[in-house]
């Protein structure tokens, strides 16, 4: 009577949902329970990558301090310390030398040589430039979303592959589950065949196939419980903590309907997907480094002042110098360098325009490929659940006849065989079906 309760037991087990076999893990450890909100809103805090592109966005708040500082004059100091090499000896003729011979010069003047110093100082407004530097500035900002863009799509990036992970791991908990259960089964039909043995009516050798039966899922167990462990490091990973931190994962709601409507998808995919926003951003982007470089036609006109004291220098010479001008910086002429230049950052803006038209077809074609793939996941899940519900009925009667001598052996061990092997296509349809929609909601553009 024991025997049948344990193998009806068994036989109830495998029947419940499996969301509610995935949340319970055998011999939990101490950890925390950790629900798939909470497993993502760490990552989103504390993964490696969301930082690097947390900073990337910082930094570009910087560029953009930095660039505005252009519109402010430019303020230089100098100083030269200097000592003459050169011998600057001027002789002046005697204009009689030549009706007197043997008179030397009249006289001379000789510079002494000495040390010198000139400091100067320099304050330069840019006017004409104020237009290019206000360009600068807008495309500073444009490359700040461009960073915002970024971390966007990292979010994304990051919450898929943290559900991918915490799917794994639900997956492969509720494998473990199954396959436990399997190993309670053969135990129980180990000590069920071993009374028969010795009652001699079964034969040894079905013993011996049912000893090697339970060490095959005793072997499939060990496997699934490393590869649990594994998947809960690679999860920390994500998470970014310290990868031997335990925790169990919680029920993940079964879904109750899917959103199949293609063209409502494709038009949130188009609204929402970071991708799409640079690829709008590149195009403005490469419109202002070209008005950037056509601003370079217009002169460089600034106001400046500059002041220069010159010190240990002869006295005819003035002490100090404040000069205020314009100042200005024409390339007339550059042998058509400008002109292909520009024409090379019109061809970036063309350039720009049709991979933003390539991306938003790559996005409909994926949105397109996700929508049927879930919707087929779906299918093959429910597919699955019926074949696995059938198998655990045709194990739950074959366990049943063979207690009482009413069916061989065999046909139980089939009925096993059949039940591991429909378990095993339902986890992988189940994990199908998890990964499908975690990449459906990435494709659309989902922020959770």
């Amino acid at each position: 009577m024991l025997k049948g309760t344990i193998l009806l037991a068994f036989a109830l087990g495998m029947l419940v949902p499996c969301g509610a076999a995935s949340a319970q893990v055998a011999a939990p450890s101490a950890g925390e329970t950790l629900t798939l909100e909470q497993a993502t809103a760490l990552a989103l805090r504390d993964n490696h990558a969301m930082k690097i592109a947390k900073l990337a966005v910082e930094r570009t708040d910087e560029d953009i301090s930095a660039t505005k500082t252009f519109r402010l004059p430019s303020l230089h100091a100098f100083t030269l310390v200097q000592g003459n090499l050169a011998n600057n000896e001027l002789k002046v003729q005697n204009p009689a030398a030549n009706l007197f011979p043997g008179l030397g010069p009249f006289f001379a003047l000789d510079d002494r040589r000495k040390v010198t110093e000139i400091f100067a100082a320099s304050a330069i407004e840019p006017l004409s430039q104020q237009y290019r530097i206000g360009l600068q500035i807008k495309q500073a900002r444009v490359s700040r979303e461009m960073a915002q863009a970024k971390l966007r799509q990292q979010q994304h990036e990051t919450i898929d592959q943290v559900k991918k992970a915490y799917y794994a791991i639900l997956q492969t908990g509720s494998a473990l589950n199954s396959v436990r259960d399997a190993v309670k089964s053969y135990r129980e039909l180990d000590k069920v065949t071993g009374d028969n043995v010795l009652q001699q009516v079964s034969l040894k050798a079905d013993l011996l196939t049912v000893q090697t039966r339970l060490a095959k899922v005793e072997y499939q167990q060990l496997e699934l419980s490393n590869r649990l462990a594994t998947q809960k490091e690679q999860l920390n990973s994500l998470l970014g903590r310290a990868v031997v931190t335990a925790f169990e994962v919680a029920t993940v709601p079964e879904l109750t309907s899917l959103e199949t409507d293609l063209a409502a998808a494709r038009k949130t995919a188009l609204e929402r997907r970071p991708e799409l926003q640079q690829a709008r951003l590149a195009i403005e982007e490469a419109t202002l480094d070209r008005r950037i470089k056509k601003s370079e036609y217009i002169p460089d006109v600034s106001a400046g002042f500059i002041y220069l004291t010159p010190r240990n220098f002869d006295p005819v010479i003035p002490k100090n110098f404040a000069n205020v001008g314009v100042v200005v910086n024409w390339e007339f002429f550059d042998w058509g360098r400008k002109k292909h230049q520009l024409s090379e950052k019109e061809k970036a803006v063309e350039q720009a325009k049709n991979s933003l038209k390539e991306t938003e077809d790559k996005v409909l074609i994926e949105v397109g490929d996700k929508v049927r793939k879930l919707q087929q996941s779906g299918e093959a899940l429910r597919v699955a659940k019926l074949a696995e519900n059938s198998a655990k009925e045709n194990l739950r009667v074959s366990t049943g006849q063979y207690k009482y001598q009413a069916a061989m052996l065999s046909d139980v061990l089939q009925s096993q065989a059949s039940l591991a092997e429909s378990t095993n296509e339902y986890q992988q349809a189940l994990l199908a079906f998890w990964t499908a929609k975690a990449e459906f909601e990435k494709a659309v553009g989902e922020e959770n």
